[in-house]
């Protein structure tokens, strides 16, 4: 008789879904392996390069030894159809990584880049205040993730409320000596950005904020 896994079989993770590409599609199994690749690799008890790569072959074995169920092909359709490209193989199609918002400590190898004159960035309106006095930093991830156009950051900003888009001064910024890096889906990377660089777009801009960010505002 087939015996069935126990908890001491695999570990347990925060996801729950033996039918995953049936019930929800690609949307659920790219979440679980960003939540893998970018935060809990342990979770299944897959371990990670230093540049945030590991075996296709090995992150689908012990996924579906964890309960959860998806094959090589799963994995491929879900980096091929995402539209943020939130994954990356390599050249010989053995290995991915996420392209970027790692929590866990990674290089991913990434080359300095000079910036577009102005990036954007997308929060939820109730964090304007704080982020206008500190800046914006990494927070639980690796770096600050800067959008190249407004639609964008303000797609990203509704993820987390009433969203609002931020103009970063990426030109200033760089002539200053901040490094910047574009990671391979072409997500703006940068380590913290000073409050002095940040404005407002104008379309979000209401009279306190264009006032005390006057340059940017726009």
């Amino acid at each position: 008789m087939r015996r069935r896994p126990n908890q001491a079989d695999a570990p347990r993770t925060t996801f729950g879904y033996r039918q995953i590409m049936a019930a929800h599609g690609t949307s659920k199994l790219s979440k679980f392996m960003s939540f893998i690749l970018r935060h809990r690799p342990d979770t299944i008890g897959l371990a990670l390069d230093q540049q945030g790569w590991a075996s296709i072959d090995e992150l689908v074995l012990k996924s579906n030894a964890a309960g959860h169920s998806f094959s090589r092909d799963d994995l491929i359709h879900v980096v091929n159809t995402s539209e943020k490209r939130r994954f990356t193989l390599s050249a010989d199609g053995h290995r991915i990584r996420a392209a970027q918002g790692h929590s866990v400590t990674i290089d991913l190898g990434l080359s300095k880049q000079e910036p577009p004159t102005v990036l954007y960035h997308g929060t939820a309106r109730r964090f304007l205040r704080s982020i206008l006095s500190d800046g914006l930093t990494p927070q639980a991830r690796q770096q600050v993730h800067l959008s190249v156009d407004e639609a964008t950051a303000k797609i990203v900003g509704q993820r987390h409320g009433d969203p609002v888009v931020l103009t970063v001064d990426a030109h200033r910024m760089h002539a200053d000596g901040f490094q910047f890096y574009v990671a391979d889906n072409g997500v703006w990377l940068t380590d913290h950005v000073p409050s002095e660089f940040l404005g407002v777009s104008s379309n979000d801009a209401d009279s306190a904020t264009t006032s005390r960010h006057p340059k940017l505002s726009r």
